[in-house]
């Protein structure tokens, strides 16, 4: 048995009046949106008894997510196959103005360069889409960032955090690990990184100038 039989047949509903604020939520899940169909069933059925949602309902909503206040957080694994998910998955980084730990772990993510993070210190993005540093989100205060895994080509971009405090880097299994000299290029474009792939940056991992021209130079002989 795994360790999640006992939990098969549970499912997920919707708690609509309750005290718990998303900060107080570690792993929520931003779940799948209304089918068409679903939703026509609703509008035929409850237009009468629909009553109008207020200004301040919509505002007590939004403080009972209370994402502001959210420091350590983890949405992974959150499968966002329907335009509602990705809507509102999006919709919950935006809030996010003082996380210090996200992890967005296999989310088929490709692009989330209008995100900014303040106050993200760790953020891990393994397995997803991303194929440029240019499509991740803005972390002026990164120390730890986690890419493993995801179809980066080229270190084109990764310049951008040559002013942020990163120490550690993870570029395990994308593309660009492949690039001759490749270690030498990333602590060259990032001086204040001490670890890269997990292993700290080691004397080979700085060349000194002559060997570098070394490398531009053909010698035919």
């Amino acid at each position: 048995k795994l360790p999640s039989d006992s939990f098969k047949y549970l499912g997920w509903c919707d708690i609509e009046e309750h005290d718990v604020r998303g900060n107080q939520l570690h792993c929520p899940r931003v779940r799948e949106g209304p089918s068409k169909e679903e939703l026509f069933f609703r509008e035929e059925h409850t237009l009468r008894k629909r009553k109008p949602v207020t200004d301040t309902e919509k505002w007590q909503k939004k403080l009972q997510e209370n994402w502001e206040n959210c420091a350590e957080l983890n949405l992974s694994f959150q499968d966002l196959g329907d335009l509602y998910q990705v809507e509102n998955f999006k919709r919950i980084l935006q809030r996010l103005i003082r996380v210090e730990k996200l992890w967005l772990v296999d989310n088929s993510l490709t692009d989330l360069r209008a995100i900014r993070l303040p106050r993200c210190r760790e953020l891990n993005v393994n397995k997803n889409h991303f194929t440029s540093f240019k499509q991740l989100p803005k972390v002026p205060q990164i120390q730890h960032l986690s890419l493993a895994e995801n179809n980066i080509m080229t270190l084109s971009g990764i310049s951008d955090f040559r002013h942020t405090p990163l120490e550690s880097l993870i570029l395990k299994r994308n593309p660009c690990e492949f690039q001759e000299r490749y270690r030498q290029l990333v602590f060259s474009s990032l001086p204040n990184l001490k670890m890269l792939d997990g292993i700290p940056k080691l004397p080979e991992d700085c060349s000194p100038p002559d060997i570098r021209f070394l490398f531009r130079v053909c010698t035919i002989l």
